[in-house]
């Protein structure tokens, strides 16, 4: 028997906190924040309503600054503008994209009429939603491939970047209407392009963005330095971030980045896990493989359990002050950890194939999900998605197709059917069955990617992300 206390069970105090508020001793602010990053309410997030209109997969989901209305785009290149309380479409345009939207997003402080798209077209596009309700697109600029994503300038209603699989990062400003080539991202080896992913900028220093993309790194510039010495000078990182056992690694990349509100920096790995950085942790400038190993560094926060090999996935914060990291799933689940200690709070059944997006809402305990399937979920405590207890939730996120890692980091993939409860290795010939099954019941799925291939051409080993989103 062992001579430790017994651990107590973790306890939020709601009525205490309650009583708090009522006789004036919690100010309502921290009484709403403290609610909202409660983890009774956590648990209790389910499927409220599901937006249906897009005719293909939706690739990006985000809310304007009020919360009121939500933006997506798809691989029918369509946007859309939802009234998400009643699941109702405000308004939808042809985005002027030939191929599959990957991004869209609102300027801030543009009365929600100022919307940029990009697009595995490579292009860069700005939409202005005029007074009588007509839209007029236009192409900004572009790229030699596809665009992932594009970060905007906190606060300023003109200004944002984008990066793409060209390895270039560009700024855009919506005033002057030119694309400015920023540098283009180069591994310090042998000096190679490195095709991004992903780009963030940090909403507590907007001077800083990192990008990210296929290799180990992911790499943090200052545009400061760009507007005082120029060009020339600015290919330089101020920082590098990476996991010290995934130093010089050739087999990993990053799909998606976010900052938290505390500067914190989130990475994706595919093929492998999610990790949080805090500033302290950089690599430096110009980080040697050989010294970053050796040397004694903090550990990042580690999440594990989904799964992230099928598509370009992007990784997210929830809570008022991001007190959670949550991430889509090739196994079409969406999973919920504690961001403080890497644990895994809910493995939520969200989509029949892959879910690459969530996008948390800017004020209320909510969050709007999209993958494969044509539809958008919003998610709400209270919802009718079936709470997974945190117990069960590492068994639940096994089922179908998913891969497993051990604490040595080995991986090991199992092929389950939903309702098989045992822990047997099933055959190739078993996956494929479970494959034709979902074709038969989804044909248009297969159909629509087989037309968005036809349009879009380009790389053949790329058809499937650029597809999938």
């Amino acid at each position: 028997m062992s001579g430790r206390p017994a651990k107590r069970p973790r306890s939020d105090h709601s009525v205490v906190k309650l009583w708090e508020r009522e006789v004036g001793l919690l100010p309502n602010r921290n009484f709403s924040n403290r609610f909202s990053a409660s983890e009774d309410l956590i648990r209790r997030l389910g499927v409220d309503k599901k937006l249906r209109k897009h005719k293909g997969c939706v690739n990006t989901v985000s809310f304007n600054a009020a919360g009121d209305i939500l933006l997506s785009g798809s691989d029918d290149r369509q946007v859309i503008l939802w009234n998400w309380e009643t699941a109702s479409v405000k308004l939808s345009f042809d985005s002027g994209h030939r191929n599959n939207i990957f991004q869209a997003k609102f300027m801030p402080f543009s009365d929600d009429c100022s919307i940029v798209t990009s697009a595995a077209d490579g292009q860069v596009r700005y939409s202005k939603i005029l007074e009588s309700g007509q839209v007029e697109t236009s192409l900004l600029g572009g790229h030699q491939g596809p665009v992932y994503k594009l970060a905007i300038e906190p606060g300023s209603p003109f200004s944002f970047y984008t990066c793409g699989e060209d390895g270039v990062v560009k700024h855009f400003d919506l005033r002057t209407r030119v694309a400015t080539n920023l540098f283009t991202c180069k591994e310090a080896k042998f000096n190679l392009v490195v095709y991004l992913n992903a780009i963030a900028v940090d909403p507590r220093n907007p001077g800083l963005f990192a990008v990210a993309g296929m290799d180990e790194y992911a790499r943090v510039y200052d545009v400061r330095s760009y507007r005082s010495e120029g060009w020339y000078n600015y290919s330089q990182p101020v920082d590098h971030f990476c996991p010290g056992h995934l130093i010089g690694n050739d087999d990993v990349g990053i799909t998606g980045l976010a900052f938290s509100e505390q500067s914190e920096l989130l990475a994706s790995y595919s093929d492998e896990f999610i990790y949080l950085f805090t500033p302290d942790m950089g690599l430096g400038p110009s980080p040697h493989p050989s010294s970053t190993k050796t040397e004694k560094r903090r550990t990042p926060q580690v999440y594990k359990e989904h799964k992230n090999r099928e598509t370009v996935k992007g990784v997210n914060f929830f809570g008022p002050k991001c007190e959670y990291v949550v991430s889509g799933s090739d196994c079409g689940r969406i999973f919920m950890w504690r961001k403080k200690d890497g644990e895994l709070l809910r493995a939520m059944e969200a989509d029949k194939h892959v879910v690459n997006c969530i996008e948390s809402h800017p004020h209320m305990p909510m969050m709007c999900s999209s993958g494969i399937e044509f539809d958008i979920k919003v998610w709400s405590p209270g919802g009718t998605e079936e709470p997974i207890s945190p117990g069960n939730a590492k068994q639940d996120s096994v089922s179908r197709r998913f891969l497993f890692y051990d604490e040595e980091g080995d991986d090991h993939v199992f092929y389950l059917d939903d309702d098989d409860d045992s822990d047997d290795e099933t055959s190739d010939e078993s996956s494929d069955d479970d494959d034709s099954e979902e074709e038969d019941e989804n044909g248009e799925i297969e159909e629509n990617d087989d037309d968005d291939d036809d349009d879009g051409g380009g790389d053949s080993g790329k058809d499937n992300v650029e597809s999938r989103g």
